[in-house]
């Protein structure tokens, strides 16, 4: 089935009390709109209208950035929903399929409760989502007539009978496009707000002997976020589910309350995630991984049977191939770690490529930063890293070779070789304590002239 998104992002947000346009707000480490877009595309929608008002600029950038060819076009003034769907019809125009209308503010919403609207489309010309909602309060209420859809209420309008009604509007809408858009083009703004709403279509479909059905899930789905704390809420509903997807599909969650996924998180079966461990964007865990407690990941990726932490963080760039240990209080950046490599203690790795089978002592750091730009460290197969080597790069060390601890590492360590890069030690008997004797007269002097 063909399928375009209208996706309604125009809102100010003034609840949310911030310059940030409301659909920009984080979820789960992308904007709300982003999610949006997520459950969309999901159904291979082959075109996407991002409707913008507040912040256009930054909203137009923030789609672009998830889907280069989303068009973003602008509702000014903004005039209520049907008015801001109106504004997609001339880049529809030409488009032969269904239109899903959905909500830049409400990212919670599966792509499988499209798919059952989508599959609902083959028999009603019109389906709109529903939720039961466990206090219905002021949400538009949908009055059904058996599976038909006669009319959507709204609760200042709507009869003791009809506020008794569960099942509400979630403004979620699909139709075909043509009909959509007749049926927009028709909505009038005779309200005490003058404005022109997406609701209104159902009556006049009817009216022109068109049919419209409900499709309901739960109402956790249907979240529209408006203030900072429904933002959390909504979090709070994406960790939840995801942590429970993880759990389905074979990964083990020691204390899974503790884990936090973002919204692109994959992590294969049997995976060990322990207690505190946050996941950033773009993570990747191949199977029989084990990420131990208190470590933070984000845009890399974890091969199968590597460890990872405690008290480890990896960054942007990060790539540890199998087997691969990155210990406590490690950090790695733009870095690969090839096959059995091991980083401990207490080490910084930016930049660089670490051969297959190499051990990096503890507080070993490679040096990438000139204060203007970086340079790439290479560490050969095999090859030793003493504890506390500073390795200032652009640098190599060979395959085989090795660096003495407290080395400074400046030019090339060729395969097999030994580099020291120290200071030779001088030792000087006694003289600790005679050092130590001149500075108690010292502070004992200064001590007595104060007082």
């Amino acid at each position: 089935m063909n399928t375009a998104l209208v996706i309604l992002a125009a809102g100010m947000g003034t609840r949310m009390n911030s310059d940030l346009p409301k659909v920009l707000h984080p979820l789960a480490g992308a904007p709300l709109l982003i999610h949006a877009m997520k459950a969309g595309f999901a159904l291979d929608a082959s075109a996407c209208v991002v409707v913008t008002g507040h912040g256009a600029e930054a909203v137009t950038a923030a789609a672009h950035d998830w889907d280069e060819t989303a068009q973003c076009v602008l509702q000014d003034p903004q005039l209520g929903t049907a008015h801001a769907v109106a504004q997609a019809a001339p880049v529809l125009a030409d488009f032969q399929g269904d239109v899903i209308v959905l909500y830049g503010d409400t990212p919670l919403i599966r792509p499988e409760t499209l798919e059952a609207m989508q599959a609902a489309r083959a028999d009603h010309d019109i389906v709109v989502l529903g939720f039961h909602a466990v206090d219905p309060g002021r949400y538009g209420r949908l009055v059904m007539e058996g599976d038909r859809l006669d009319r959507i209420v709204e609760f200042k309008d709507a009869t003791d009978e009809e506020r008794a009604i569960t099942l509400c509007n979630s403004g979620v809408i699909a139709a075909d496009a043509k009909t959509l858009f007749d049926l927009v083009a028709a909505v009038g703004n005779a309200n005490a707000a003058g404005e022109y709403y997406l609701t209104d279509i159902i009556g006049i479909a009817r009216a022109r002997g068109l049919t419209a059905t409900a499709v309901t899930c739960p109402e956790a789905e249907t979240m529209g976020i408006n203030t900072r704390a429904e933002l959390a809420q909504a979090e709070a509903g994406f960790q939840a589910r995801a942590r429970a997807q993880a759990l389905e599909d074979g990964v083990t969650l020691i204390a899974p309350d503790t884990v936090h996924f973002a919204h692109d998180t994959v992590i294969g079966r049997d995976a060990v995630v322990e207690q505190n461990v946050v996941f950033g964007p773009g993570v990747t865990v191949e199977s029989g991984a084990r990420i131990r407690a208190f470590s933070h990941l984000e845009g890399c990726h974890v091969s199968q049977r590597a460890i990872v932490g405690p008290y480890a963080r990896l960054r942007p760039g990060a790539e540890l191939a199998e087997d691969v240990h990155v210990g406590n209080f490690v950090e790695i950046k733009n870095a690969v770690l090839d096959a059995g490599a091991k980083a401990n203690h207490l080490s910084y790795i930016g930049d660089a490529t670490i051969g297959a089978g190499s051990n990096i002592g503890a507080g070993t750091i490679t040096c990438n930063y000139d204060g203007v730009m970086k340079h790439h460290t290479e560490i050969g197969r095999g090859a030793f890293i003493g504890s506390n080597t500073m390795l200032v790069a652009p640098v190599r060390v060979g395959h085989e070779a090795m660096t003495g601890s407290g080395s400074v590492i400046t030019t090339d360590v060729p395969d097999g070789a030994l580099a020291l890069g120290r200071a030779r030690q001088v030792v000087k008997p006694g003289m600790a304590l005679k050092l130590m004797e001149l500075l108690r007269a010292t502070k004992a002097k200064k001590n007595k002239g104060a007082n």
